[in-house]
């Protein structure tokens, strides 16, 4: 593009957007709006993932033994279990250390135990470590048919549970995101189409003297992709304030809790959310002068 058409397309863009200030301020609006809660179901599912991801790294096989089984057994029990395949390392946990353990958790409630006296009702059992998680649920089923094993658990519902609540979010944002798009372009091509309107006879002689489509068309495309982009930096300045003090507010209860850092993983989604901004802004120019540039 030469340097006289650039500096009449950006003159015509700034002379658009002065000129219909109010609609202009509702494109840029329903854009931000769009984009912050696209944003923030984004978050969601990544930092849902890396909870999932770090649940899954720890899961665990826990192994009850029968009262009967003897301790030669619970020997035998321990080589059998390592040998599996996938298996990481196997842990026996007596009934002895089970009871002080279950004491430690309950802390000020051990009070709800004197009621059994001196029995112990918890088994003796294995604390098996997988290597990889999709190793568990076959490694759990070997152990489970072993002599002298009452069951074996892991945590493998809970992470399940996990990623079927993950896939509702995506479906979830990804029905309101369409929604909230299809509102932002209809906004967005609605002002360019104002302008379109104002300009309808100024256009007609443009195409009468020999103008471009592209010539016509560049001035609405700028427009549309500078409400879009507009619309994604509010979105995006909004998204770092309320993760800022979401992820402060969780590391000062829960210092633990995998929550993705605020650094880079919010450059990676601005990033997202800008391009999205200005290709929906580009969209609604386009569908806006469609009819216009066929007749």
């Amino acid at each position: 593009m030469k340097i006289r058409t650039s500096e009449y397309v950006v003159r015509e863009v700034f002379f658009s957007l002065r000129r219909n200030s109010w609609m202009a301020f509702a494109s840029i609006g329903t854009v931000a709006v769009s984009l912050f809660v696209f944003g923030m179901f984004l978050i969601i599912v990544m930092n849902m993932n890396k909870m999932v991801a770090a649940l899954e790294s720890q899961v665990e096989i826990s192994v009850y033994l029968k009262d009967e089984t003897t301790e030669p057994r619970i020997e035998k029990l321990e080589e059998q279990i390592a040998t599996l395949q996938g298996i990481e390392k196997v842990t026996f946990v007596g009934k002895e250390a089970a009871l002080t353990r279950f004491k430690e958790r309950l802390g000020d409630q051990q009070f709800l135990l004197d009621a059994l006296g001196d029995v112990n009702p918890l088994p003796n059992s294995f604390e098996v470590l997988v290597r990889r998680p999709d190793m568990v649920k076959t490694a759990a089923a070997s152990i489970e048919q072993m002599d002298g094993v009452e069951m074996a658990k892991y945590g493998q519902d809970v992470v399940e549970h996990l990623f079927d609540i993950t896939r509702l979010i995506r479906l979830f944002g990804a029905i309101l995101m369409v929604l909230l798009a299809g509102a932002t372009l209809f906004i967005i091509s609605n002002t360019i189409r104002l302008t379109v309107i104002a300009r309808r006879k100024e256009i007609a002689i443009m195409k009468y003297v020999g103008a471009t489509d592209w010539f016509i068309r560049w001035p609405f495309l700028l427009e549309g992709i500078v409400l879009g982009f507009a619309g994604s930096i509010l979105a995006l300045v909004a998204l770092r304030v309320a993760y800022g003090m979401i992820t402060a507010k969780v590391y000062d209860t829960l210092a633990f809790f995998p929550l993705l850092p605020l650094y880079p993983f919010l450059d990676y989604v601005g990033l997202v959310l800008l391009l999205c901004g200005m290709f929906i802004g580009a969209m609604g120019s386009t569908i806006s002068l469609k009819r216009l540039l066929k007749a």
